[in-house]
């Protein structure tokens, strides 16, 4: 029960911090440590995932960095994508979906580390247009959370700050709550798959409300250059390392 906390307080502490589900750091600590499958780690992490948006946006909330609406317009673009890609994510062989999700990890740490010298590429002019920009990010990151078991934050975080000029702060606080109802519809088809270890789920949770609200407390106060250079290195670390286990024993 002990390691379960905290597999979900380290997930619960990164997704806080950098307004991300945490699942990049769950999914291999439940596979490395709790002994899980790749497919379901994947399924467990995103229900996991519901708590720690619920408590990442009360916590940016309770700073100011929340913005409802266009929450809403990312997690109304991300449900029907987020049930597809966990159709597809049953659908691959285990060692293709863990090469994939390597490839993913460092995909995403390299945006994280990227993010802070891209400008916004233009500022939309009209709520229709945001709104569609807003649309079209959530639908791109339902599906990578309904496949990837994460809830997508990196890609909704840099669609609003690079498209649609939202401050970071703000950005990821949104993208905490818009992964819920995404992440909801994944986790739904995952565990009518069968993918959901629900035993460890007692230990998980408690994990994860303590670390996220701890992680997205600190965002607020701590240097960000410095957190997203540690949770990059770790990414990449995690990914190369998911990579060469999916690599066939001959290579």
């Amino acid at each position: 029960m002990f390691t379960k906390f905290l597999i979900g307080f380290a997930a619960g502490i990164f997704g806080g911090l950098l307004g991300l589900g945490g699942g990049m750091v769950m999914v291999p600590l439940l596979v490395g440590m709790a002994g899980m499958g790749q497919h379901q780690a994947h399924g467990t992490s995103l229900v996991a995932l519901v708590f720690t948006g619920m408590m990442g946006a009360f916590t940016y909330a309770l700073h100011g960095s929340l913005d409802l609406w266009a929450a809403l317009f990312l997690a109304g673009g991300a449900l029907w994508p987020a049930r597809l890609g966990a159709k597809c994510c049953t659908a691959l062989p285990e060692r293709k979906l863990k090469r994939a999700f390597g490839i993913f990890l460092v995909f995403i740490s390299v945006l994280v580390l990227s993010k802070p010298y891209f400008p916004a590429v233009f500022h939309p002019e009209g709520e229709l247009l945001k709104s569609l920009l807003l649309l079209a990010t959530g639908a791109a990151t339902g599906f990578c959370s309904g496949l990837m078991g994460v809830g997508g934050g990196p890609i909704m975080i840099a669609g609003m700050v690079l498209l649609t000029g939202f401050d970071q702060y703000t950005a990821q606080g949104s993208a905490l709550l818009a992964m819920i109802p995404a992440g909801a519809v994944g986790a739904f088809t995952h565990w009518r798959l069968g993918n959901v270890n629900r035993h460890v789920l007692p230990g998980l949770i408690p994990g994860i409300l303590i670390g996220t609200f701890a992680g997205g407390s600190c965002a607020h106060y701590l240097p960000e250059a410095t957190l997203k250079v540690i949770f990059a290195a770790i990414l990449i670390w995690t990914g190369l390392r998911t990579i060469r286990m999916a690599a066939p024993s001959g290579d």
